[in-house]
């Protein structure tokens, strides 16, 4: 599947009518396609076991928006507002993840991933990923695959073709996952496999 048939942006008129995008930004996006022509990632999530959906929401982000420049690594690197409703009665904490299963690793890039926030935690505000921001506990935040304990903004190669941003809150049915700060994502992955009971997602895009 090319990207630009991706079901999860829609065709590319709408992709760009969302994303704004000037004459240069097209000029660009079409470079990326001859740039690097490559398989479109598939949805992640459709290869893990099927949960329950919730909502989250965002003042800062949409559904196949661009991120602001506020959210991208060489501008900012500030995550953004996150607020979450209707997760079912039995969640004990959250876990909050923002995902690139555009880069091209052959495992995506991970670029937030925080766990162990109490139920009782229903958003996080924006600028919540900063290195100097106190989680509530036990909450913390593991490496991401910048090797940092914090958020990391987006930052696709030049040219690339629109990557897109999972930043997905995952209801869990334990208190506590047995992960600590030097976790890979991937074993965090791995965990939420068996605990997960619900995940809701939301999943901004952006293209240098």
């Amino acid at each position: 599947m090319r990207w630009f048939e991706d079901p999860y942006l829609g065709p590319p008129s709408d992709a760009l009518t969302r994303a704004s995008r000037g004459p240069k930004q097209r000029d660009n996006l079409e470079i990326g396609v001859l740039m690097l022509d490559r398989p479109r990632a598939p949805w992640p999530y459709d290869f893990l076991p099927k949960v329950a959906s919730f909502t989250v929401t965002s003042n800062d982000i949409r559904d196949g928006e661009l991120l602001a420049q506020d959210h991208v690594a060489a501008a900012g690197d500030t995550s953004p507002h996150l607020s979450w409703t209707g997760f079912p009665e039995a969640t004990k904490s959250f876990t909050v993840t923002c995902f690139d299963p555009d880069a091209p690793t052959g495992s995506g890039f991970w670029h937030w991933v925080a766990v162990n926030l109490p139920a009782t935690v229903t958003q996080l505000p924006r600028g919540a990923g900063a290195k100097d921001y106190a989680l509530p506990p036990p909450a913390l935040s593991v490496r991401n695959d910048y090797g940092d304990r914090w958020y990391g903004g987006a930052a696709p190669p030049p040219g690339d073709h629109l990557h897109r941003y999972l930043f997905a809150v995952h209801a869990v049915d334990v208190e506590r996952l047995d992960v600590g700060p030097d976790a890979a994502p991937a074993v965090v992955g791995f965990n939420l496999a068996f605990h997960t009971i619900a995940r809701a997602v939301v999943t901004p895009v952006y293209q240098a």
